[in-house]
């Protein structure tokens, strides 16, 4: 179910908003002010955002500006609503990243129609979001793979090293000891990239826990 925030100041106008997207058959959060938009927008990660321009706290166009301009928000689509739509006023909207505008009063028609091709520009957003994270880890992978192969080379070749030391009748302790000292500075190097590796999601692998976490919801509401 594709999740809508709508923030407006005006509950009579939040509530006809919700009425019509939760019979479209949307999940609709709501907020009542900018900065506690800014914040549900935050928290919630909704796939689209319709936005009162006017508003007490801070306008929204300004609420526009600080969700596209952060790494968080700014790939969600944002459809301000209001009552000015002149040119200037569109013109001030579109500066401020937003990607379309309804005008006040809503004709649901209209509003149904802007919200569905905003929604299919989330879609593509989110895709080319997977592409981006899935061409970022096997780009990783590649890269760790390569740093692997040269201490795992030093690894091989301070064993056999000390091997050989070891045959001697005489052995040196100093050769060992600085053959000891090239294996610790492998086994670091390697446990660097593998640091790195632990730090960056497999994007299948994300995708598949969000799918075993919504099953294991749905048997416990069946339950």
């Amino acid at each position: 179910m594709k999740k809508i925030l709508v923030i407006d100041d005006l509950p009579e106008n939040v509530f006809i908003l919700q009425d019509r997207l939760v019979q479209e058959g949307y999940e609709v959060i709501t907020a009542y002010d900018g900065n506690g938009g800014i914040g549900k927008a935050y928290s919630e990660l909704p796939d689209l955002i319709l936005l009162d321009v006017m508003m007490p706290d801070i306008s929204g166009f300004e609420v526009c500006k600080i969700l596209v301009n952060d790494e968080r928000t700014k790939h969600i689509p944002i459809i301000l609503v209001t009552a000015r739509a002149g040119a200037e006023d569109t013109k001030e909207g579109l500066e401020a990243g937003a990607f379309d505008y309804i005008k006040k009063p809503f004709n649901r028609v209209e509003l149904m129609a802007r919200v569905k091709s905003a929604l299919k520009l989330s879609d593509a957003n989110q895709q080319v979001l997977q592409i981006e994270k899935r061409t970022t880890y096997v780009a990783t992978i590649v890269t760790a793979n390569h740093k692997i192969k040269q201490p795992l080379t030093l690894l091989s070749l301070s064993s056999a090293a000390i091997k050989k030391e070891l045959e001697k009748d005489e052995i040196s302790k100093e050769s060992i000891l600085n053959r000891v000292k090239y294996i610790d500075a492998a086994i670091k190097d390697i446990n660097d990239v593998l640091n790195k590796l632990n730090s960056i999601t497999n994007p299948e692998l994300s995708d598949y826990a969000k799918d075993v976490k919504m099953i294991r919801v749905e048997g416990k509401e069946e339950g």
